[in-house]
């Protein structure tokens, strides 16, 4: 029985991959539970949207192990905030690098996406920010064509397939705008919203070279809240909406941050505890742990799709690595130029 799972499992990839070639079918980007762990995938203006000069953030996950060659995925994002002028407006200079390798056939997407927005202020308190922000570079795909097999090779013929190379490169651009602001009097209290239109350029994404298929551009909106509940206690909620082609996915959720030790504006340690929905896909526990300046955080999928009986309810884990920090500069550092953001 076991042995037939595994077949049945190997045999639904083989069907997934040869669907990538064809022109009715449109892939989904990659995606991570911790979507707040790696902005910039979220929406180009998000870069710099958050307490600090610069910030270097690391994500890996690993999923699917219990029905074939697991999928692993890894995000690095790297960003540098800097002033503009003799105002209050900043500009956040950022890049993103992303890997996916799965299955048998070694998948692959190498991403490397340089990205610059630009924070409007609208207030003369500092407290209040539009942002614009474009990204934009090379993504490479990739498989390994000696481990993949047909039905012609069982018939006895060859592999059946003529692809011109075993590899492509295209170039992808994201553009988005979002707002930050304070709630009320109280700058640890914020939010921000924004939208961003990710592959607007519709780059070709076929092995055959087909020019008339091409990468479904994305919708993609988010949000975020957070808010005191005492002078060590804090709620941060967080949300995505994507649309690409025929797809959509939502996912939400929130964290309770508390503060350990010294004073509430600068405590020792934070701990944070909760968890995210992916609609109809999967059910996410969080816990974060901030030791300044950095933070470590993992997350585990809980499969709750249809999925669930293939895979015995497993889904993936996810751990990230995220710094940040303030620059001793000639220039004012964001640390007593900006009230906002405070995430």
């Amino acid at each position: 029985m076991v042995r037939m799972i595994k077949k049945f499992g190997l045999l639904s990839l083989a069907i997934l991959f040869s669907c990538l070639f064809t022109r009715q079918v449109v892939a989904q980007d990659i995606h991570f539970s911790q979507f707040f762990e790696a902005p910039l995938l979220r929406n180009p203006s998000l870069a710099g949207i958050f307490t600090g000069d610069i910030r270097a953030q690391a994500v890996y996950r690993d999923q699917w192990n219990s029905v074939t060659n697991a999928y692993k995925t890894g995000s690095l994002n790297g960003e540098y905030k800097m002033p503009v002028g003799k105002g209050d407006d900043f500009m956040t200079l950022g890049l993103q690098m992303l890997y996916d390798r799965a299955g048998t056939i070694g998948w692959t997407s190498t991403h490397v996406l340089p990205a610059l927005n630009y924070h409007k202020a609208l207030s003369g308190d500092r407290n209040k920010y539009l942002s614009l922000g474009f990204m934009g570079g090379f993504v490479q795909r990739s498989f390994d064509i000696s481990k993949m097999t047909t039905n012609s090779q069982y018939d006895g013929g060859g592999l059946g397939e003529n692809f011109p190379s075993a590899s492509y490169t295209y170039l992808d651009g994201s553009v988005g705008m979002s707002y930050n602001s304070s709630l009320g009097n109280n700058p640890a209290n914020n939010f921000f919203v924004g939208a961003a239109y990710h592959h607007f350029n519709r780059p070709n994404n076929s092995f055959y070279r087909d020019p008339a298929i091409e990468l479904s551009p994305k919708w993609v909106f988010s949000g975020g809240i957070r808010f005191g509940t005492g002078d060590y206690a804090y709620v941060t909620l967080q949300a995505d909406h994507s649309r690409q082609g025929a797809f959509s996915e939502t996912v939400a959720g929130g964290m309770y941050g508390l503060k350990i030790g010294g004073d509430p504006d600068q405590p020792n340690y934070v701990m944070h505890a909760g968890a995210f929905l992916r609609w109809n896909d999967a059910l996410i526990p969080v816990v974060k742990f901030d030791y300044s300046p950095f933070s470590f955080a993992l997350s585990y999928d809980v499969n709750i799709s249809k999925l669930k009986p293939s895979s015995y309810g497993r889904g993936g884990f996810e751990l990230s690595v995220s710094y940040i920090g303030f620059l001793q500069r000639a220039d004012r550092s964001s640390l007593n130029s900006t009230l906002c953001p405070r995430f």
